[in-house]
């Protein structure tokens, strides 16, 4: 009897615990009687709200997202009340945050209208096929740290009116609520509401326990497409949990591909702590299914690289203001190289695919001019203005920054091989010791920490440091040509004897906004910085000048300036007469060989491969599930 007593008594504790917290929980509900006009209607009410003045706000940045952007911009009709609709008066204190006054009741409601109609992974679009939802671009939020503790519920309303069901990491309670414990994991939650269609399917972790895996797909393709890509996403699961030798352990045991693919949606790849966001502008993910994989390999690796690997610089995320880190060589970079090779090892890309991706990197060290200056690090910290920024005006962007992405990719290619050819290990070892030593007991990392991992997997604290010191804190670079020359890979120039003269717009003609410019009525306006370095460069070419003429030849398009250009030889000099607001001018440009290089196998290049260089190339580029 006092055992059953005892039950009783402990058994009720927790249903109050539970209903304790379900009245602690901030509440949102979602209504789309206005999605045909890219409109939402979202009420938050706040139960037991804080004493005094306090802050709701719109955020300003985005998980996985390192710059700013303005997601306040997109909300209006913002009011308060109290719970049967007693006007509560809000001050403006900034264009994304209000004020609650002092004198408030224990529950407040804010409301207000969401406009959204950018489809890509930072922020929202509604229209009457889905609601595409990243948080942080379309739920204010009450600021202060024990109210970013506060578990969260969310009520998706009109899913019936429109046919949609939910995708998403968060939670599912019932009917149309899902829930977040805080407010972190609620910003790390996309959530997609449509009539999309799923595969799934279950892995067996190496401890035993099943993770589900659920690939969701709002595209205009039929079931057996999607199942047919299911198994192809599953094998490239399979490849990168060989990697780490393991699944992370996924919240609720599952985790969920978000992919969104039409024309008019904005290409983009979001990683998220149990789901991923991957938004393609194509018609159909039929006959696009391997170029689609590329972005699911590396968003997928960020399961363990970023979101549970995790650099301390970004623990926690602060939704006021940029994020920077020094350490997006590694989280992004790293993660960029594993997502090509796996596809490799995967059977999806052949080996001459893959030397082009690796002539890509080693391209973007060799052969930029921020390589040449600025260490991994400091181009890491870089992102903030580098990562879908809101800024419109131009930048110098082609001299001053080389994306951590290629930046990390190569430094990992450059490893991975010393690794193999000297000291027998891969850099899956030493991936392995991150993950076990920081990322599965959630330990958050320095790039301090990384060297001591390298050091502790090499058993040669001396190499590490050597490393750190000149291939991430410096700018030295690697021998790829030894290096690659190890896997029966040559790296040699792209375009030998070739005359050069350098890009006339440099990384293409848009302008910082992505907004294409048109060329005016005559000539070719130069609309980036070009390259230092370059020819043009040399012979003063730069934004804001007009070509009118090369060598004698009135041009019109860059192609043109290129056909020019082919028929000379290096060391010809071509003389380009411009325009600018200072008047007309000429410069003379001496042609130079075109540096870039290209990754090729031996056997296309003709020479013969030992037996070594084949055994070495098919330890790094083979399978590894087993």
């Amino acid at each position: 009897m006092k055992k059953l007593i005892f039950l009783s008594v402990f058994c009720f504790s927790i249903t109050l615990s539970y209903a304790q917290e379900a009245q602690k929980a901030i509440f949102y509900e979602v209504s789309f009687a206005n999605a045909a006009h890219h409109e939402a209607e979202i009420m938050m009410t706040i139960p037991s709200a804080p004493s005094g003045p306090f802050n709701v706000r719109m955020s300003r940045s985005s998980a996985g997202r390192y710059a700013t952007h303005e997601f306040g911009k997109n909300i209006y009709n913002v009011t308060a009340t109290t719970v049967d609709g007693t006007p509560i008066a809000l001050k403006q204190l900034e264009g994304d945050v209000f004020q609650v006054p002092e004198n408030h009741p224990a529950t407040v409601r804010i409301s207000y209208t969401l406009f959204a109609n950018w489809t890509d992974g930072t922020y929202a679009s509604i229209d009457e096929s889905h609601a595409h939802l990243n948080m942080p671009a379309a739920f204010m939020w009450v600021v202060g740290k024990e109210q970013e503790a506060r578990p969260v519920k969310f009520a998706f309303n009109d899913l019936d009116k429109y046919g949609w069901k939910v995708a998403t990491q968060l939670k599912h309670e019932g009917a149309n609520v899902y829930s977040a414990p805080n407010l972190q994991y609620m910003m790390d939650s996309p959530t997609e509401l449509s009539n999309f269609k799923e595969s799934s399917w279950n892995v067996v972790n190496t401890d035993g326990k099943t993770e589900k895996i659920n690939l969701t797909v709002h595209s205009d393709d039929a079931q057996p497409v999607i199942d047919n890509f299911g198994k192809m996403v599953q094998k490239m699961v399979l490849e990168e949990k060989a990697v780490f030798g393991e699944l992370p352990a996924y919240d609720f045991g599952e985790y969920t591909f978000l992919d969104d693919v039409y024309p008019t949606v904005a290409g983009d790849g979001m990683e998220h702590r149990n789901s991923t966001c991957i938004v393609q502008p194509i018609d159909k993910v039929e006959g696009n299914e391997v170029r689609l994989l590329s972005t699911f390999a590396h968003e997928y690796f960020h399961s363990w690289n970023v979101k549970r690997i995790r650099p301390k610089s970004l623990e926690p995320f602060n939704f006021e203001h940029a994020n920077m880190s020094s350490e997006l060589w590694f989280a992004e970079g790293f993660t960029q190289y594993y997502g090509e090779l796996l596809l490799e090892r995967s059977g999806f890309h052949t080996v001459d695919d893959y030397t082009r991706t690796i002539g890509g990197l080693v391209n973007s060290v060799l052969n930029t001019p921020a390589a040449a200056k600025y260490p991994p690090t400091q181009m890491s910290r870089y992102a903030v203005f580098a990562d879908a920024g809101v800024s419109i005006d131009p930048n110098n962007d082609n001299n001053v920054f080389t994306s951590y992405y290629f930046y990390g990719g190569a430094t990992a290619l450059a490893l991975d091989l010393i690794l193999r050819s000297d000291f027998h290990l891969t850099l899956d070892d030493y991936m392995r010791t991150v993950w076990l030593d920081r990322g599965k007991v959630m330990k958050p990392y320095t790039v301090p920490d990384l060297q001591a991992d390298l050091a502790k997997v090499t058993n040669n604290p001396k190499f590490a440091a050597d490393f750190f010191n000149h291939c991430i804190y410096g700018v030295d670079k690697s021998n790829y040509e030894t290096l690659l020359a190890k896997a029966g890979l040559l790296l040699r120039k792209a375009a030998p004897g070739k005359a050069w003269a350098g890009s006339l717009t440099g990384a293409g003609r848009r302008g910082r906004s992505g907004q294409a410019r048109t060329s005016g009525s005559e000539g070719i306006p130069i609309l980036t910085s070009t390259v230092i370095g370059t020819p043009v460069y040399k012979a003063g070419l730069d934004a804001g000048d007009v070509i009118l003429k090369v060598d004698g030849k009135e041009v019109k398009e860059e192609k043109e300036v290129d056909d020019i250009v082919a028929a000379k030889n290096i060391g010809d000099k071509i003389v380009v007469s411009y325009k600018n607001r200072t008047g007309n001018h000429e410069a003379t440009v001496t042609l130079e060989e075109n540096p870039y290089l290209e990754v090729v196998t031996f056997e296309k290049a003709g020479k013969e491969l030992t037996q070594n260089q084949k055994d070495f190339r098919s330890k790094w580029l083979s399978s590894k599930v087993q």
